[in-house]
């Protein structure tokens, strides 16, 4: 499934030594990748910008406890962003995802399943020194 972003095209953000750079092509983004990759601190650098703006929801282990569908049901024009999201996510939450037409998603984990995904919404996180800084960009997978 491919459909243009609805929320944010381009995001880029500067985290002290760290650059998060990501162009964004479609609505529904799974960010997948190796342990250790710096997948969670990306995620920790957007969230840092979600105090400043609000078009930003950001969801990870710490909200477990919290009901996300409900969460992702009374959202709308958001780029929400959930980490963790083979944990978070179960089946009924996959599937309101995957059928949005409110918001955008970054999803950050390793199963795509229930999500109605092809290898347009399978993204990867690469990283590059660009100067004294490690920059973070998504790319395709595979």
């Amino acid at each position: 499934m491919k459909s243009k972003p609805l929320v944010i095209e381009h995001f880029r953000t500067v985290h002290t030594s760290y650059i998060v750079n990501f162009r964004f092509t479609s609505n529904i983004t799974i960010l997948t990748g190796e342990s250790a990759s710096g997948k969670t601190a990306v995620f920790s650098f957007i969230k840092e910008c979600m105090a400043l703006n609000p078009d930003i929801l950001c969801i990870n282990y710490l909200d477990y406890q919290k009901n996300i569908k409900d969460m992702l049901m009374h959202s709308a024009g958001k780029l929400i962003v959930i980490d963790n999201a083979d944990i978070l996510l179960d089946d009924d939450a996959r599937k309101l995802i995957s059928l949005d037409d409110k918001n955008q998603y970054l999803i950050i984990g390793r199963n795509p399943k229930n999500l109605f995904a092809t290898k347009d919404n399978l993204f990867e996180l690469v990283s590059h020194k660009n100067g004294e800084r490690t920059e973070f960009m998504i790319v395709p997978y595979l």
